[in-house]
């Protein structure tokens, strides 16, 4: 039995991303040197039943139906918040009134006015905090933020980012907590992933201009009638970096054929970087200084040269998956728990993604660039 103090851990929602952080939880103990030794505690769903049947499948000792009972047990250190978009502020508050850390799915809130609550509350009681925007622990993009960085790229020009799927594409799909006006939209809802490697890669965003357009006016409402959707199904934005660089992202939900085209291009004066998610051990350089004749994007594939890859396997060339990002995440998190390093990617992070969305959605609506609040 390890002698390391054991981490508790209470997990609300068990939907894909509840899934894939208990894959994070298993894998980071597994192939990282943890301060902890984590412990899957109880795990909580809207049923007796389901909770029930997630705790079986899932690993966790307890199940219950009500969440508070998480927030009350003395015995759990860490709440996981994977519940849907609304519920976080309300889980989130409870949960660091209790004292414990909290491990939050993104969006961290629904507006920037909660999600400044939320981190103000945080900063009080002295916890712990992590939102999940796993993409930004990929070993390409670490790479990438490295070379810029180091001057490889030279004067950066231009900026592309875009996350699209076409999970959203289908007219007849029903309406969802997505949809919800308050905090809904594709710029949220996937368009903050393309807001977080931005500003990953190249530093804060200065000023936007924001374009958000809703293309499927009504939606099923599961009750036989149709409900009015009034959030972004695309949502775009020029963008200028206090570094002086400018370019764009976009956040499309409605991209028919694509399912996880969350891409960045890259131009400086010396080279270029190219990636897309959807080869994410992958990423492609090209260089001023090739000779004539052999220029052109050479790809660089992910292997135990690009930490922590090897961690998860020997051999270039074998890939990571989706979840080993989230056990990536979650060895950093617990890193910071422990003290031994700033939270990576915490409630302050998460505030200042959707500070970026709600200016953007402003700016669109106001038809002018606008500045983003500090």
């Amino acid at each position: 039995m390890s002698d390391k103090p054991v981490l508790r851990i209470g997990l609300i929602g068990t939907g894909f991303m509840g899934k894939a952080h208990v894959f994070g939880f298993a894998s980071a103990q597994k192939v990282f040197d943890l301060p902890y030794r984590l412990e899957l505690h109880t795990v909580a769903d809207i049923t007796p039943e389901a909770a029930t049947r997630a705790a079986h499948e899932f690993g966790f000792a307890h199940s219950t139906a009500d969440w508070r009972e998480l927030i009350s047990n003395t015995e759990i250190d860490l709440i996981d918040i994977t519940a849907p978009n609304a519920l976080h502020k309300e889980m989130a508050l409870a949960a660091i009134a209790a004292g414990k850390h909290v491990y939050c799915e993104k969006p961290l809130a629904p507006l920037a006015a909660d999600a400044r609550e939320m981190a103000d509350a945080a900063a009080a009681k002295g916890v712990k905090t992590q939102v999940g925007f796993n993409y930004l622990c990929n070993p390409m993009l670490r790479l990438a933020r490295e070379m810029i960085a180091a001057g490889e790229l030279g004067e950066i020009r231009g900026y592309r980012g875009l996350h699209a799927e076409d999970y959203m594409a289908d007219a007849s799909g029903p309406y969802t907590f997505r949809h919800d006006p308050a905090g809904g939209g594709a710029l949220a809802d996937i368009g903050s992933h393309a807001l977080a490697t931005a500003e990953f890669l190249l530093g804060p965003i200065s000023e936007v201009m924001g374009d958000c357009v809703t293309l499927i006016g009504e939606r099923p409402d599961g009750k036989g009638g149709t409900r009015k959707v009034s959030v972004d199904d695309v949502g775009r934005a020029f963008l200028r970096f206090a570094n002086g660089a400018q370019g764009s992202i976009e956040g499309n939900w409605i991209a028919t054929g694509r399912k996880m085209q969350h891409d960045f291009e890259v131009y400086g004066t010396k080279g270029a970087l190219a990636f897309t998610q959807e080869r994410f051990n992958e990423l492609h350089f090209y260089a001023t200084d090739d000779a004539p004749g052999r220029r052109g994007f050479r790809r660089i594939e992910a292997s135990p040269d690009h930490p922590p890859y090897g961690r998860f396997c020997v051999a270039p060339g074998h890939q990571l998956g989706f979840n080993d990002l989230k056990a990536i995440e979650i060895e950093g998190y617990t890193r910071a728990i422990a003290g031994e390093i700033p939270e990576p990617f915490g409630f302050v992070a998460g505030l200042r993604i959707q500070r970026l969305v709600e200016t953007i959605q402003k700016s669109s609506a106001a038809r002018q660039w606008l500045p983003v609040p500090a």
